[in-house]
């Protein structure tokens, strides 16, 4: 494949409708990426891809869909196609399972099923897919973890198991695709006030949690720097401190 000629960054992100997603997105086009962003409803995720253009002067290709679904990861990757370069790629649709969240031990095989289509296959397919455009632009590769995926939370047990499988996927990846210059990192945002988030605890008041938008600066130091020097890292988002390998 050809170098890639100059101009814009793209950033691909998952789950961009609302939440985390949300955030990263105004962040990057702000940065002056061009954006593909995917969620399965496609309303908001138009409303706020019409909104980064107008407000950020930037290209943004809005894909409405189910990361899980096959067809959909080849609509992005036709995204990425015409956009000729990746050079950050977010996974960060999740899927909580149902709810009320139910003890680990009474999970059924269709829940276990379902959250690690979207929460583990979907994010590695996703690489595979874009691993030609990442390539070419030296990209990151950021996985969404959380911190159920270390904490052993009652009630968290398929939610944690997935992005605990995350994270060591991420790791694989990191060491896998060095060669390419793809590099990968896995974090843990922390917790926030999410739609999710209010999902999981149904009425319980979580207004005392911070917005997604309390961790701009992690992000903002996140892809300020050079890319290799991360990969294979797990990161927390809310920790007082991000230390980079020397």
């Amino acid at each position: 494949m050809a170098p890639i000629e100059p101009g814009a960054r793209v950033a691909v992100i998952t789950g961009a409708s609302r939440g985390l997603g949300a955030m990263l997105g105004g962040f990057l086009a702000g940065e002056g990426y061009d954006l593909i962003i995917t969620a399965r409803d496609g309303a908001p995720l138009r409303e706020r891809a019409e909104r980064w253009q107008r407000d950020f002067r930037v290209r943004v290709d809005a894909i409405a869909g189910n990361v899980a679904d096959p067809e959909h990861r080849a609509e992005i990757e036709r995204a990425a196609r015409r956009a000729r370069r990746v050079d950050v790629l977010v996974n960060n649709a999740s899927e909580l399972g149902p709810t009320p969240l139910s003890a680990l031990i009474d999970a059924s095989p269709s829940a276990f099923a379902d959250v690690m289509a979207v929460n583990l296959v979907a994010p590695i397919a996703i690489v595979r897919v874009l691993r030609p455009w990442l390539a070419r632009s030296s990209g990151l590769v950021v996985n969404v973890s959380s911190d159920a995926a270390r904490g052993g939370y009652p009630g968290w047990g398929v939610y944690g198991a997935s992005k605990a499988a995350l994270d060591l996927a991420s790791s694989t990846l990191a060491a896998e695709l060095r060669a390419d210059g793809i590099s990968v990192v896995a974090v843990d945002p922390g917790d926030m006030r999410t739609d999710m988030a209010q999902r999981a605890f149904g009425d319980a008041d979580l207004s005392g949690r911070p917005p997604p938008e309390a961790t701009l600066p992690f992000w903002a130091w996140l892809f300020a720097q050079p890319p290799e020097r991360l990969s294979g890292r797990r990161f927390e988002a809310q920790a007082e401190a991000w230390e980079v390998p020397a």
